[in-house]
């Protein structure tokens, strides 16, 4: 069966042609951002074509509202950034925003699942890359640490935890379909693992723990045995880097906390608007707290944080409500079995972001950044008929 809709009457070629290009840049994600970046570019001009065709209107789900007024208080911090310059440059990232009504509307019914099978399986593949890695090309040590084809290793490991909630959702969640989520998660798991990446691991076990409560709180016993194999069969240098987690003389946990101290400094200075997108990195000397490590940094490696200091707390509190706004809906599709594999998977990746995010500005990384508002919008867009003259009419944010 193709995975793809016939071109009729009910479905134009542009349509097809924009699901084409929503399904390679879905793919791309995980292994090119530039690749990634030029197909959802094609599929954003695609999808505008197809609205202009089609008479309709952007819709989304309720949940994309708040992230409309979360980056128009981007702009206001770039009005009063310390350097508009490189503020007007960074807040281009807004513009991803709209991988939400693009999918939205791309992705709908049966759709999704596709979209979910393939982020699933090209993760499982990078996963093994990054086994190679590990194993052949000695990517073994926190000099050179797995990466897979991503840039950053913090980058690609957030990406397996995205990927190991969705996988997870579907094998606990779903009635069918659940096989290739289970050969893949010890792959995923496996990955992860040797990342040497602290923050992701912790993401991880909450993206597990979320989704064993919520399938069977009995089901948490699971973790404490994953603990205990990690521990029995991982590489030395592994269970170290994991006891280091709770060393207070690491010197990357002191610079953590140095960080904090040098992000509420900012918050102090600047509670209304921040100190601008991207402006961090250029005042973090003048705010370094005497106990860093290092001499700059271009982040605070903590999401809420950053956001307060980035761009004020009006906006860490517009971020906080789509996350609320997100978080209900979705629990409320948890209880549709037609949607609950991808609900569970979206909520589980909340609390992945989160927990890792405590430990990392991963909100602020592209690509994960773009999978994610992928996920989180995968169930409404499930829920969503094909295409009907309710959704022509639907205003923006009506989507359920």
């Amino acid at each position: 069966m193709s995975i793809l809709p016939d071109a009729t009457d009910d479905t134009s070629k542009l349509e097809v042609a924009a699901l084409i290009s929503l399904l390679g840049f879905v793919a791309a994600l995980q292994i090119s951002i530039a690749a990634s970046g030029i197909l959802l570019t094609i599929t954003l001009g695609l999808w505008i074509g197809l609205l202009v065709a089609e008479h309709e209107r952007p819709s989304a789900p309720p949940f994309f509202g708040a992230l409309v007024v979360y980056a128009a208080m981007t702009m206001v911090s770039v009005a009063f950034s310390l350097d508009r310059g490189i503020s007007i440059v960074d807040s281009k990232e807004v513009l991803l925003f709209l991988v939400v009504p693009l999918v939205y509307r791309l992705a709908r019914g049966t759709q999704a699942r596709t979209l979910a099978t393939i982020a699933i399986t090209v993760g499982a593949a990078s996963a093994v890359f990054g086994v190679v890695q590990f194993g052949i090309l000695e990517y073994d040590n926190l000099g050179q640490r797995v990466r897979g084809t991503m840039g950053h290793y913090m980058t690609y490991s957030g990406l397996l935890v995205l990927v190991i909630a969705l996988a997870g959702g579907r094998l606990l969640f779903d009635t069918r379909d659940r096989i290739w989520s289970a050969l893949v998660m010890p792959a995923l798991l496996v990955a992860l693992a040797l990342t040497w990446t602290r923050g992701a691991w912790v993401g991880a076990c909450a993206v597990l723990g979320l989704l064993f409560v919520m399938k069977d709180l009995r089901l948490m016993a699971v973790l404490p045995v994953l603990a205990a194999l990690f521990l029995a069969f991982a590489p030395p240098q592994l269970t170290d880097r994991m006891y280091s987690a709770f060393d207070l003389q690491d010197p990357t946990n002191r610079d953590r906390v140095a960080m904090a101290r040098a992000g509420f400094r900012m918050i102090s200075d600047r509670p209304l608007t921040g100190v601008g997108p991207d402006v961090v990195k250029e005042v973090y000397p003048e705010y370094r707290d005497a106990s860093a490590v290092e001499d700059t940094n271009p982040h605070l490696h903590n999401v809420p944080l950053h956001i307060a200091a980035e761009r004020g707390l009006p906006a860490l509190a517009v971020w906080l409500g789509f996350l609320a706004l997100l978080v209900r809906d979705l629990i409320s599709r948890l209880k549709t079995p037609a949607t609950a594999a991808l609900a569970a998977a979206a909520l589980a990746a909340v609390a992945g972001m989160l927990t890792a995010g405590m430990f990392e500005y991963n909100f602020g990384d592209s690509e994960f950044l773009m999978l994610f508002l992928v996920m989180i919008t995968l169930p409404f867009a499930a829920a969503a008929s094909t295409h009907t003259a309710e959704s022509t009419s639907a205003p923006p944010g009506a989507g359920r």
